[in-house]
């Protein structure tokens, strides 16, 4: 697995997911139970990670959509 974002917004989050969804790339959010821990204040970062093999293709799906890193 290789990590392709980072952050700590639900919103921006979930957006990441479903881009690489509808690119046809399986994503796995890290550190979304965190959040049970920080209380919802969302201090800490989720990362979205892909397959290595997809990640090359998921940056640049991330990149058109505006979304880069």
């Amino acid at each position: 697995m290789e990590v392709v974002a980072v952050t700590t917004d639900p919103v921006r989050l979930s957006f990441l997911v479903v881009l690489l969804k509808d690119a046809g790339i399986a994503a796995v959010v890290l550190d979304q139970h965190i959040s049970a821990t920080e209380g919802g204040i969302g201090i800490f970062p989720r990362r979205v990670a892909v397959a290595v093999e997809d990640a090359s293709r998921a940056r640049r799906v991330l990149a058109e959509a505006g979304e880069a890193g």
